[in-house]
This record gives C-alpha cells, sequence and structure tokens, in this order.
C-alpha cells in the first residue's frame, strides 16, 4: 500500500514488511515517509484545515455516517486485514469493527452538535449594553498517534474527532499495524472527506513521529502508548494541545461478598481478551484472603479451556502477541515471579508469539508483574484482607487508568470508587469495559485529557469570546 496525503497516494522509501504475528509470514509492504514527505504532508494539512473550516456541521456529519455504512459493508475485509495484522482472533476483530462504526456514528452525531454558549455579561459591574457569547473553532492540524493493539477503533477514536471538529488530520499508525489505518484513508475518501483533510504517513517514530510532535503546524497531538513514548512527545510538542493514553496496571478486587464465577468469567476476559495486549486488561487481581481459595480452584479449569493459536481459526481464543519478542518478555517476567516465589497454577507455555494464558499466585507487589505494564496474557493473584488493604493495593501503583471491584455491598463500592486513583471504576465486572460515547482517560501516569467523540472533540476545538458593546 501507498501513503497519502496532499489529496494523492505516493510511493515512498525503505518498504516495510506488515507480518502475521502467527507465523512470520508477509501480509503486504508499506513504504517509509521521508523527512520530505512528512513535511509536504503537513503542508497539506494546513490547507486542509482552512478547507475544512468551510465544511458545515452538516456535511461532515453526512461524510462520516457514509464512512461508518462502508465499513460495516465491509466488515469482514477490515476484520481479516486486523488479524493478519495484529494477531487478535477474528472474533475479537469482528468486535473491534462494530465497535469502530459505533465510534465514527457518534462522531458524525456530535458533529452536528458543536455550540457555545451565552455569557451572562449583565452579572457583572459596568456590562450595561454589552452582549457576549462563545463560539467553538477547530484547532487546526491534529495528529494522531495511534496503537497497534486496536488498529481500527482506537484510529476511529482520534480521527473521527479531529473531523467531526472541522479539523485536519495526520495519521501516524503503528508500524505493526498500518494497514488498517490506510483502509480507513480509502473509505473517508470514498464517503466524502476532503481529500486534504486526511494524511496518512506510515514508517518509524524517530522520522514521522519527531518530526510531527515538533513541527509549530500542528496544533494537536492525540496519542496512544507507552508511557515513556508519551513524556518524550510532551517535551518535544511545546506549545501544543496534548491528549496522552498511555499505560497501566489495572487492578481487579475481589471482596468476600464476591459472585466467584462471575469472577472468573471477568477475568477469563479482562485477563486474555487480545493476548492481554489491552491497557485496562486485568493484571493484578486482589482476592481478600477469605475466599482466595476458593477461586483458586475455580481458576485453571476455566483459563487452561482457553486455547491459544492461530488467530484466523475459529476455535481459538487467544491468538498470538503482536511480536515474538514481545511474548520473550512476558516469558521471562512469568519466569522471575515463579523464581522470587509465586506459584504458575496454568498457562505460560510459549511457542514463538504465542502464550497460553497464565494465572499466577502468590504475587507480590515487588514482583515486576504486579508493578509494570505487562501488556501480555498472564494474571498475578495477590491477598488482602479487608476493604482497606484492597484499596492501598489497588493504588500501589504509578498508573490509574481503569480499576474493578466486585462485592455486593454498595459502601464498599463507593470507598472503592472514591479512594482507587483511577480514571476508570467498574462495580461487579473487570477494568477491561469500555463503550465509545464515555469519557476515557487515566490519571497519575496514565495519561493527559480524555477520549470518547464528545469529549475528544473539546479538546480539539478553542473557544472565542464575542462581545458587542452598544449604547441602548
Amino acid at each position: 500500500m501507498k501513503l497519502f496525503f496532499k489529496g494523492k497516494w505516493f510511493e515512498g522509501t525503505n518498504p516495510i514488511a506488515v507480518c502475521n504475528p502467527f507465523d512470520g509470514s508477509v501480509v503486504d509492504e508499506v513504504p517509509t515517509a521521508t523527512a520530505e514527505q512528512v513535511q509536504e504532508a503537513i503542508e497539506g494539512a494546513t490547507q486542509g484545515a482552512q478547507q475544512m473550516r468551510s465544511v458545515s456541521g452538516y456535511d461532515r456529519s453526512l461524510f462520516l455516517r457514509k464512512a461508518a455504512n462502508l465499513m460495516l459493508d465491509r466488515i469482514e475485509d477490515l476484520a481479516e486485514t486486523i488479524s493478519l495484522e495484529e494477531g487478535k482472533t477474528l472474533k475479537e476483530s469482528r468486535a473491534e469493527t462494530m465497535r469502530a462504526v459505533a465510534t465514527m456514528e457518534l462522531c458524525a452525531e456530535e458533529a452536528k452538535r458543536i455550540a457555545g454558549e451565552v455569557l451572562p455579561l449583565d452579572g457583572a459591574s459596568g456590562t450595561a449594553g454589552k452582549m457576549g457569547w462563545t463560539i467553538k473553532v477547530p484547532c487546526g492540524v491534529v495528529a494522531a498517534i495511534t496503537p497497534f493493539n486496536y488498529p481500527l477503533n482506537l484510529v476511529c477514536h482520534k480521527v473521527g474527532p479531529a473531523l467531526a471538529a472541522g479539523n485536519s488530520v495526520i495519521i501516524k499508525p503503528a508500524s505493526d499495524t498500518p494497514l488498517t489505518s490506510l483502509k480507513l484513508v480509502e473509505i473517508l475518501l470514498e464517503a466524502g472527506c476532503p481529500p486534504f483533510g486526511v494524511a496518512c504517513l506510515t514508517g518509524g517514530g524517530a522520522t514521522v513521529g519527531t518530526a510531527l510532535c515538533q513541527d509549530p503546524r500542528i496544533r494537536k497531538i492525540s496519542f496512544t502508548g507507552s508511557q515513556t513514548v508519551g513524556e518524550s512527545i510532551c517535551r518535544m510538542a511545546g506549545m501544543k494541545r496534548v491528549t496522552m493514553e498511555l499505560g497501566s496496571n489495572s487492578p481487579l478486587v475481589v471482596l468476600p461478598d464476591a459472585d466467584l464465577e462471575k469472577v472468573v468469567s471477568a477475568i477469563a476476559f479482562a485477563g486474555f481478551a487480545n493476548a492481554g495486549q489491552v491497557c485496562i486488561s486485568a493484571q493484578r487481581v486482589i482476592v481478600d484472603a477469605a475466599i482466595h481459595d476458593d477461586l483458586i480452584k475455580l481458576l485453571p479449569d476455566r483459563i487452561s479451556a482457553m486455547r491459544a493459536g492461530n488467530q484466523m481459526e475459529k476455535e481459538t481464543d487467544v491468538g498470538p502477541m503482536v511480536r515474538e519478542s514481545d511474548a520473550q518478555r512476558v516469558s521471562q517476567w512469568i519466569d522471575e515471579a515463579v523464581a522470587s516465589g509465586a506459584q504458575l497454577i496454568c498457562g505460560g507455555q510459549r511457542h514463538k508469539a504465542v502464550i497460553q494464558p497464565a494465572v499466577l499466585t502468590g504475587v507480590t507487589r515487588d514482583m515486576k508483574i504486579a508493578k509494570e505494564e505487562l501488556f501480555g496474557p498472564a494474571v498475578g493473584i495477590l491477598k488482602s484482607t479487608n476493604i482497606e488493604s484492597a484499596i492501598e493495593e489497588a493504588n500501589h501503583s504509578p498508573y490509574g487508568l481503569s480499576a474493578a471491584i466486585f462485592t455486593q455491598d454498595i459502601d464498599a463500592a463507593m470507598k472503592f470508587a472514591h479512594r482507587v486513583e483511577s480514571g476508570n471504576i467498574h462495580i461487579n465486572w473487570g477494568p477491561l469495559w469500555r463503550t465509545d460515547m464515555m469519557p476515557y482517560g487515566g490519571l497519575k501516569q496514565s495519561g493527559l485529557g480524555k477520549e470518547g467523540p464528545r469529549y475528544a472533540m473539546e479538546e480539539m476545538m478553542e473557544s472565542k469570546a464575542i462581545v458587542i458593546h452598544s449604547d441602548f
């Protein structure tokens, strides 16, 4: 596939092979954008930002709605592309595509709802005869730097709000998963998006990402990825708006009155969806000592029954990790935990990039698997003694993106909700849950700003105050 900017498709240099994580076979190739092409793309997007300002909210809504419909028509092609380049199962990829459709539909609706407010100037001294209001205007060119793990929906969460708000947008997709982004561009163009309104540049972060972050013509950066890269982007960004959706180490707390069958189901989903490569995966399960052994008895049979392997086979529950090197790292962390006293009660076997879902007990907070972001198919079980110790354990992390608790005690649930330092709190389900309309973002080192179409659009627009001074 080719690069897209300035309304045209271009060849690049140094082709990048996009490979199937399961067997390493080449799915396709994409070019590496040159430094000169990046500058041309920014120039084109700057022109596109001016063009987008003249497109009405109604017309932006029309092409975003049409794009959603085209995505729905092509669900199997998009799902297959996601699975081939990212490694998630076809079932998971279809679910992601449907979520992406919903995201674009939400953006289409929000494009029609942009409005300022009347300013109550009469409530201030010396304002007789004055009338004021605000309007919201697009910020300009948005850089969307996207991750590999949701190569369609998380791209839509940046591109859709940017276009709905009347901006132009440059997509810099993850090098592992660029094909889905390029197909999204094709769909947007077919749907009627102004050609200069969208661009897609493939290549490494050193050339493409750095140039986008440093260029003053870029007015907004929306990034999803690691904390380390996010901090680097913030240092480069200067006087730009930034949204940072960074790492996590999500806790799932289980109190004595929890429904353990429901807990097991939540762990199976929240711990191992997309081979654990989700920033809000359940990584730490903090279980009250009173029911710890009961839960441990239930987990192995359920988790061991999950089939890991070729993501293109419908019987597969857990596909490969995106890179074999990542699978090697997860195996190393598991081995380190066991060497430090943890017990591997199921899973953990690795074949190339595939790891059988793993559960470890006897995990302590000082183990790497408990204190850093694993981003892989393993869950660590820790003990607590009451709601207070569970909250303290949940907060023992530099991250704060999503947290969950299982209990029938409303007082305990509300104490957890108010005191746990996390941007998203879930009661009686796991931390891996998100509907695309909700405000989504983290606290502490998990990031800055919020996603969700309405909330993202707010951060992609600027307010202007207008005052009429009259003598009446």
